[in-house]
């Protein structure tokens, strides 16, 4: 009787804008040698439920570089900031990098991240594009009763984005996610002035199947942009205040934004896939 062999890939799972385990954001990270059909990366990101997984696959001929994709245990996303920091982690810290910077092709274009090996501290930097946004006129009523706090202002985008007028009241948000899940928008952040940072966040996207995110790296592709004009300053600290909790300094740069943490490694190991 012929044996059918099942594929073995490695698997990491990174806490990502964290110095330590069990903080920031926990993202799964899958390297592959051969494409999958969607329905099985799908499968994985649902297995690991976790709120991003990254698959990554070389790039023939070029140094340094990878394709990669992210998916949530519900839908694939464009643009997903701590999976890619921790896909970064894994390549430099575990598969080997020839140099200090790694190239990302992804749904949202090419994304470097930088490792400043010299500085020792760990730290990655990832450069995302701007998302645009615009400030809306009126204050959705569905918004404001989902969150349970009418926002002073709200700003369309990749998501939209509810400001409130202090950090006090992010913090105490109470969102009704089923309501949350109605509004047709890929994720709701909730932001303010910080009191020891620039700004701080909170991101709830039941839709995508996160009722609360804990660290989100690109829904800062809207907020940086947005508060380095209100501040009217180009390199700004954040922080996001889930129950984990984590911390990122963006730098605006004209069309691009430099997010930059740093990642620690939680699980390392292997998963049996058949396909």
């Amino acid at each position: 009787m012929e044996m059918r062999t099942i594929p073995i890939f490695p698997i990491f799972q990174v806490d990502a804008f964290a110095s330590n385990i069990f903080g920031g954001n926990p993202a799964a990270v899958c390297p592959l040698d051969r494409r999958l059909p969607e329905t099985v990366l799908q499968s994985i990101a649902a297995e690991n439920n976790l709120s991003e997984t990254a698959f990554i696959m070389r790039v023939p001929d070029e140094a340094d570089s990878w394709h990669i994709r992210w998916f949530t245990p519900r839908v694939e996303v464009d643009l997903c900031g701590h999976a890619t920091l921790a896909a970064a982690w894994v390549i430099f810290e575990r598969i080997g990098a020839a140099g200090d910077v790694v190239v990302f092709h992804s749904a949202s274009g090419p994304l470097r991240v930088t490792r400043d090996a010299a500085a020792g501290d760990g730290r990655l930097t990832m450069d995302f594009p701007v998302c645009p946004f615009v400030e809306l006129d009126d204050i959705p009523g569905d918004l404001s009763d989902a969150l349970g706090v009418r926002p002073d202002k709200v700003i369309r985008s990749m998501d939209l984005m509810a400001v409130y007028p202090d950090e006090e009241t992010v913090l105490s948000l109470q969102p009704d996610f089923r309501k949350l899940a109605a509004i047709e928008t890929r994720g709701v952040i909730a932001t303010a002035r910080g009191r020891g940072t620039d700004f701080v966040s909170r991101f709830f996207a039941p839709r995508a199947g996160i009722d609360e995110d804990p660290v989100t790296g690109s829904a800062h592709c809207i907020m940086a942009p947005w508060w380095a004009r209100e501040l009217e300053k180009s390199t700004l600290t954040a922080r996001q205040l889930s129950r984990r909790g984590g911390e990122l300094v963006c730098d605006v740069k004209g069309d691009r934004v430099h997010i930059s943490g740093v990642a620690v490694l939680y699980l390392e190991g292997a998963i049996r896939v058949p396909v």
